[in-house]
């Protein structure tokens, strides 16, 4: 059947020659339309449904994950295109307008298919690194995203040459010309890709490292990484947007050294009033030997000072102390908190361990804490700096010194206490 015996049938039952003519063709498209949809819910399901039973149960992973970005489905849609297509140069004569507008029709459909189903591969591509390396995953996110876009950008490029009848280079050509607004239209886009490539060739975020970047209010967990936007997801469970580039541009602070590290870092100083330092006395080592912790730091150091005042002929006498060495309430506190540590399975022995005096200001001297944890959860890692200086801050009065504390009004009613509790 084709549009010539139609027009004649249609001419012996009375029509006029372009009457005829039109309901030809026009009968002609509503066979072609029929079946291609006859064909579209029959053969293409059929066909989809076999691939699809086939692919759950061999033992390949792969096309499984094409099957799940619907790479399958899409490409099965070209059953109808191609039968439509062969059917439109059956039944049409190639010298019709209509013959024309339908083939690039067919093209323009053929160039969707295409494009669609580059960024379901795109998504297979993702989905298997994600199985096989998962760490580069997301660092691969950003490149499809750029190669999705460039995907999209060369299919409107084809669409419009179809339909226009320029060849591609030319419509290159002419957005060359127009560079200037080009860039200024994909400048982000341009950015995010450029920071897209240093953020994956220097791996300095992935997805699930804790960023801080104050400048955006972003404090918690990367959970997602594109080439316009990093999204993190902060402590207070908000999520906030950070444009890909500013993660090159500006500064940040990425904790993945320390989850890797095995520790996190206690920093933190304990204020000693300085009128409370003293020299030790007999009686003060005496009680201080009785801390298990001590005893075997205290009887070294006795032995060392000895020996050094004896060769040095150092006054013993009460109101001399200062002549030679003689041990502190502050320095055995200090030895008493490096042995208290020592012994907490908590702290880790390997890592940088120190317990030192920063210069003294007007709040006193700061006693500082400088060790690392092995606990590196949040909650448990604060539990554990909370008990450390719970302990020692309750300690202090038993060593002869006081924490510094500005004034408030109850220690104006009370009084200030002239010496420190023994």
């Amino acid at each position: 059947m084709n549009s010539t015996f139609l027009t004649g049938l249609f001419t012996d039952l009375g029509m006029n020659a372009d009457t005829a003519a039109l309901f030809s063709i026009a009968s002609i498209f509503v066979v072609v339309l029929l079946v291609t949809i006859l064909i579209t819910l029959k053969l293409r399901a059929v066909v989809v449904s076999l691939l699809l039973k086939w692919i759950q149960n061999n033992n390949y992973t792969f096309d499984d994950l094409l099957a799940n970005n619907r790479v399958i489905n899409i490409l099965s849609w070209f059953i109808p295109l191609v039968v439509a297509n062969i059917l439109l140069d059956m039944l049409v004569p190639a010298d019709l307008a209509i013959y024309a507008v339908a083939q690039r029709l067919f093209k323009v459909i053929s160039i969707f298919l295409i494009v669609l189903g580059v960024n379901g591969l795109f998504g297979t591509i993702v989905d298997i690194v994600r199985i096989k390396r998962p760490k580069r995953a997301e660092l691969l996110k950003g490149l499809v995203d750029a190669g999705r876009i460039i995907c999209f950008v060369l299919g409107i490029i084809f669409v419009v040459s179809v339909l226009s009848g320029v060849t591609p280079w030319g419509i290159v050509s002419v957005l060359g010309g127009l560079t200037a607004v080009t860039l200024l239209i994909f400048k982000d886009t341009i950015l995010g890709f450029v920071a897209s490539l240093q953020l994956s060739m220097t791996d300095m975020v992935r997805v699930g490292d804790w960023i801080e970047m104050p400048s955006y209010g972003a404090d918690g967990d990367v959970i997602d990484m594109s080439i316009h936007t990093v999204r993190v997801q902060n402590w207070d469970k908000t999520i906030t947007s950070i444009p890909t580039y500013a993660l090159v541009s500006n500064s940040f602070k990425n904790w993945r050294g320390m989850s890797e590290s095995g520790g996190r870092r206690i920093k933190r100083s304990i204020l000693i009033d300085i009128s409370s330092i003293r020299f030790c006395d007999a009686g003060m080592l005496e009680r201080f030997s009785k801390i298990d912790f001590l005893k075997g730091y205290l009887q070294n150091k006795q032995h060392e000072i000895d020996q050094y005042n004896q060769e040095k002929n150092a006054s013993g006498e009460h109101d001399l102390l200062i002549n030679g060495r003689r041990q502190t309430n502050i320095g055995v506190f200090r030895a008493y908190i490096v042995a208290y540590l020592r012994n907490n399975p908590l702290i880790s022995q390997d890592m940088t361990f120190l317990v030192r005096q920063l210069p003294p200001d007007e709040k006193g001297l700061p006693l500082e804490i400088y060790v690392f944890s092995k606990e590196q959860r949040w909650a448990y890692y604060e539990a554990l700096q909370a008990d450390i200086f719970d302990h020692l801050l309750a300690a202090l009065p038993t060593f002869a010194l006081r924490v510094f504390q500005n004034p408030s009004g109850n220690d104006f009613a009370k009084g200030f206490s002239a010496a420190p509790e023994q």
